[in-house]
């Protein structure tokens, strides 16, 4: 017998905003967005987390935030 388990994970964009900065490749806009992701198991949700992701609006880079 063999057992089928869904595990999903679905993102979703909660909102964008303009970050300070330039990117270093082109020189472009920096935007920030907020995404929600949500890991379910066979339907049941398991885990929410939000986190801030970083992009240039012109080449639309990912960028990383280094302190």
């Amino acid at each position: 017998m063999c057992l089928v388990f869904l595990c999903e994970e679905e993102e979703r964009e909660l909102g964008r905003q303009q970050a300070p900065g330039s990117c270093p490749y082109c020189g472009g806009k920096v935007e920030a967005m907020d995404v929600e992701r949500k890991w379910s198991f066979c339907f049941l949700p398991i885990c929410y987390k939000i986190k801030r992701k970083f992009f240039c609006s012109l080449c639309a880079r990912r960028l990383e935030l280094c302190h």
